[in-house]
């Protein structure tokens, strides 16, 4: 497969895809993998995200490093629908059933892959929990040592999770952004490559395969897509899989809305979008939500851009309200959603009373599980 990858922001700065990169050199912006040859053709066979694998960068013959990823079910949610008195369709992409819990499983599949076929001896990550136990994970299935910074107050069973898989982890005082700094040191002391969120331009191409998922699953292009937002790498790969969708004739010009959640307490897009800024200021984060806990994006010109292009938008909720529509999930639907999940019902209450309409199918995203959190205080 032909492909390079492309400076997100300056698309005319490109560099090799057969060698691992980091960021763009000209301004650090996030790298893109972009596709000459680009092909859809879906292997009815394949029950994973790989059954897109003309759409990802992999060789032909290649075997991914895969745990089954992806394919996550779309479950129509009758009973919100029922009490939103909506009478457009309203979906939970459960990503909770993934490999690991979470949705960092599709990220980390094409990543780890990636980086054993061109020659990575080790790898490290930053994380908030679900990422490093993810990376954990497929780092053991390539056999490839995996050393993971975590805050200290990353839940118990999630540590547990990443060290059972033969992670080594290290906890850090601080947020992520702390973690990130320990975890680029080591990366240039011990030359292992750094796995943090678009830091490297391969878990994008992982989670992008939840939009062409998505489009499968519905038969149709959605009318908006409400999505939680820590690091914001899967708007990011999603608007890119919806422009590749085009080019391949699958779809046509139509998009979905984006809608960025995230809490009253971290609501860094949240700000910038409302302010009309292109870039996000690092945002002062004292939320208790993990994977919303993100004070500093890297993508957040990419974020941005999605939400505005779209005519979509971003909604901060309240942490009490997320954690209500958490257990509606439950309850309700009898999905295990995520605080981060529940926001995304919380968010949808919002633009509603607002006055947003919605015509074709709304899709709600739960990004894991509620069961690697442990007990709730």
């Amino acid at each position: 497969m032909l492909r390079h990858l492309e400076c997100s922001l300056v698309p005319e700065h490109t560099l090799s895809a057969d060698e691992l990169h980091g960021t763009c050199p000209h301004d650090d912006a996030p790298l893109l993998v972009r596709y000459d040859d680009l092909y859809l053709e879906v292997d009815e066979t394949e029950r994973s995200m790989w059954r897109f694998r003309g759409v990802l960068p992999i060789d032909a013959g290649e075997d991914p490093i895969t745990l089954g990823e992806g394919m996550t079910p779309l479950l129509l949610s009758q009973n919100l629908m029922a009490s939103l008195r909506l009478e457009a369709p309203v979906y939970v992409k459960d990503e909770s059933q993934n490999p690991t819990g979470s949705f960092k499983a599709r990220g980390m599949s094409v990543a780890v892959t990636v980086a054993k076929r061109l020659g990575a001896t080790r790898l490290v990550a930053p994380s908030a929990g679900n990422a490093g136990s993810a990376l954990a994970a497929y780092g053991a299935k390539a056999n490839l040592p995996v050393h993971v910074f975590l805050p200290a107050d990353t839940p118990r069973t999630i540590v547990e999770q990443t060290e059972r898989y033969g992670a080594h982890v290290t906890k850090v005082q601080g947020l992520i952004t702390d973690a990130g700094k320990l975890a680029t040191a080591h990366a240039l002391k011990t030359g292992a490559f750094n796995v943090a969120t678009l830091r490297e331009p391969y878990r994008v191409e992982g989670k992008k395969t939840m939009a062409y998922e998505i489009v499968e699953q519905l038969g149709v292009v959605p009318s908006a897509l409400i999505y939680p937002t820590g690091g914001g790498t899967g708007i990011v790969g999603m608007w890119k899989a919806f422009d590749e969708m085009e080019r391949v004739g699958w779809i046509g010009s139509e998009r979905p809305r984006f809608y960025s959640v995230q809490s009253e307490l971290c609501p860094t897009i949240v700000n910038a979008f409302e302010s009309g800024a292109e870039t996000a200021k690092p945002t002062a984060c004292s939320t208790n939500i993990h994977g919303l806990r993100v004070p500093y994006l890297i993508g957040d010109r990419l974020v941005l851009r999605a939400l505005r292009q779209s005519n979509g938008g971003a909604v901060a909720v309240s942490e009490a309200q997320m954690i209500e529509d958490m257990n509606v999930l439950h309850a309700r639907e009898g999905i295990d959603a995520t605080e981060e999940g529940g926001a995304t019902l919380s968010a949808l209450r919002v633009l509603l009373e607002r006055g947003e309409s919605f015509e074709g199918p709304i899709v709600l995203f739960n990004t894991g599980s509620a069961l690697k959190y442990g007990e709730r205080s």
